[in-house]
């Protein structure tokens, strides 16, 4: 009788009783894709199956529920106890007679991860022997890496009751996101074994609108949308709007978009943007998220245009135009010099985006533009981005790149007086105003493809006035009772 055959099916069994153990910490999403939003859609928090074609899916009142396993396994309605669906699950056989017993020894100790804490110290510090410890750990890297617990994650131990009062280690459980949750068993014989189970999410499509104050990132936030959706939203917008004089207090924006739930109705991740509209001195601007017959997924304007562009106006997220480009007093040689781009004064370390397609024709350290990338995205027109603190993974001379990928960071290398990037457009090899580059638009729909898109669009529009209503009718709930009576989940999110 192997004890270790049905220890992973155990482990599971434990999971459904497991409390969600949100993390501590939260990370800008946009410090690791290489590829803008609308290139392709986010990647989810751990490598799974595709998700569904969500232009596909028609709308109704009920959301969708879309299944997320390694191993595709399906609501079966059985119950949570029902071992048969686990064992199949996990690919495992049925624990043999007496097995089951066993098992129900297990003992469980939930230890939280401290500030300076790290996986092995807590194991040992529980009575864990320091080598089922380490074997434990080695283990888990082929699923998760314990260098990214978080302060306040929550670990469960499991010990098997022996004699007296001896007590086995079994292996640990922990949800390092609320997408998924992975364990560690012992097998008899052979170590550890890992596994993930990945949890079921639930779409639902979160409408919100704002009058602009200040600045869009606070209009957004004043509404719950999540400040990842904000960035994107910037981002799709970037080809026509500049975002540091564009926008002005008295300007409205709209967005509709998905939010990703798991069963007990925490929000585990946000997905794409469906509509987004910014209203900028009287002027509406719309797009639409289209999948077209080819299966390309782009972002178009009401005419079904698409709205990208050869160039972003602004290759970095939320920073502001410290020097514009013209003759200026040079804060550093003390006279007047010409300017030969633009300045975006952010802090070190925010992400800067290649402006579009091309290939690097120089990166490296020149002179005072301190660490330094020039693109050419054609025989005529190039790019330069220059005061880099360090250059994206990847990026070498001859490489090519497209729209969106990160190609650097901020810094203040170079003849720099703060961190901020130095931004310049060249046509024919001589630099010109970045904002006055003529930008022609992508592809526009035609035929049968625009026919199929305006039917999309009169759809989008429905859901979207559909979701605004319910948004805010539980704006008012929450204004009305406070936020103490309103579900867990929705705290603090007025969209929820």
């Amino acid at each position: 009788m192997r004890l270790g055959v049905a220890a992973i099916p155990a482990l599971a069994l434990c999971l459904a009783s497991v409390p969600t153990f949100a993390s501590a910490g939260w990370e800008y999403p946009y410090n690791h894709p290489t590829r803008t939003p609308i290139d392709s859609a986010p990647a989810a928090a751990t490598t799974g199956p595709e998700l569904a074609d969500l232009d596909k899916v028609s709308a109704g009142p009920h959301p969708v529920k879309t299944a997320f396993a390694e191993d595709a396994v399906e609501d079966t309605g059985a119950p949570a106890g029902d071992t048969s669906m686990l064992a199949d699950a996990l690919g495992e056989s049925l624990p043999e007679e007496g097995q089951t017993e066993a098992l129900a020894d297990l003992d469980r100790k939930v230890v939280e991860v401290g500030r300076g804490d790290t996986l092995l110290g807590l194991l040992v510090n529980a009575s864990v022997p320091k080598i089922d410890a380490h074997d434990a750990i080695e283990a888990l890297r082929s699923v998760f890496d314990p260098r990214r617990l978080q302060v306040g994650q929550e670990v469960a131990l499991l010990f098997q009751r022996e004699s007296g009062s001896d007590r086995r280690f079994m292996g640990l459980e922990l949800e390092p996101d609320a997408e998924r949750a992975v364990s560690v068993a012992r097998v008899e014989g052979e170590g550890y074994e890992a596994a993930t189970i990945d949890k079921a999410l639930e779409r639902r499509k979160t409408a919100a609108s704002a009058v602009i104050d200040s600045s869009l990132f606070e209009a957004g936030a004043s509404v719950g949308v999540p400040i990842p959706v904000m960035a994107a939203m910037i981002r799709a917008y970037s080809y026509d709007v500049d975002f540091q004089r564009d926008v002005q207090p008295g300007d409205e924006f709209q967005v509709m978009y998905e939010r990703y739930f798991t069963d007990d109705g925490a929000a585990a991740r946000d997905g794409d943007i469906l509509y987004a509209a910014l209203t900028l001195g009287g002027k509406q601007m719309e797009l639409f998220r289209y999948k077209t017959r080819d299966g390309i997924i782009d972002y178009f304007n009401r005419q079904g245009e698409s709205i990208r562009k050869a160039l972003l106006r602004t290759p970095i997220d939320g920073a502001r135009v410290s020097s514009k480009f013209g003759m200026r007093r040079h804060p550093i040689l003390g006279f007047s010099k010409m300017h030969t781009g633009m300045d975006f004064a952010a802090p070190t370390g925010t992400p800067i985006y290649a402006a579009g397609n091309g290939v690097i024709e120089e990166i490296g350290r020149k002179n005072g533009y301190g660490n330094y990338v020039r693109i050419k995205h054609n025989q005529q027109i190039a790019t330069a981005y220059a005061h880099l603190s360090k250059f994206g993974t990847d990026m070498r001379r001859g490489g090519r790149v497209q729209q969106g990928d990160i190609i650097g960071y901020v810094g203040t290398t170079g003849r720099s007086t703060g961190p901020h990037l130095h931004y310049e457009v060249m046509r024919g090899g001589r630099q010109i105003n970045p904002m006055s580059v003529d930008l022609p638009t992508g592809v526009a729909l035609e035929g049968r493809e625009l026919v199929a898109f305006k039917h999309h669009v009169e759809e989008t529009d429905r859901q979207f006035a559909a979701n605004l209503q319910s948004s805010q009718q539980v704006a008012q709930s929450v204004s009305a009772t406070g936020d103490a009576e309103h579900p867990d989940a929705c705290r603090g999110d007025r969209t929820c």
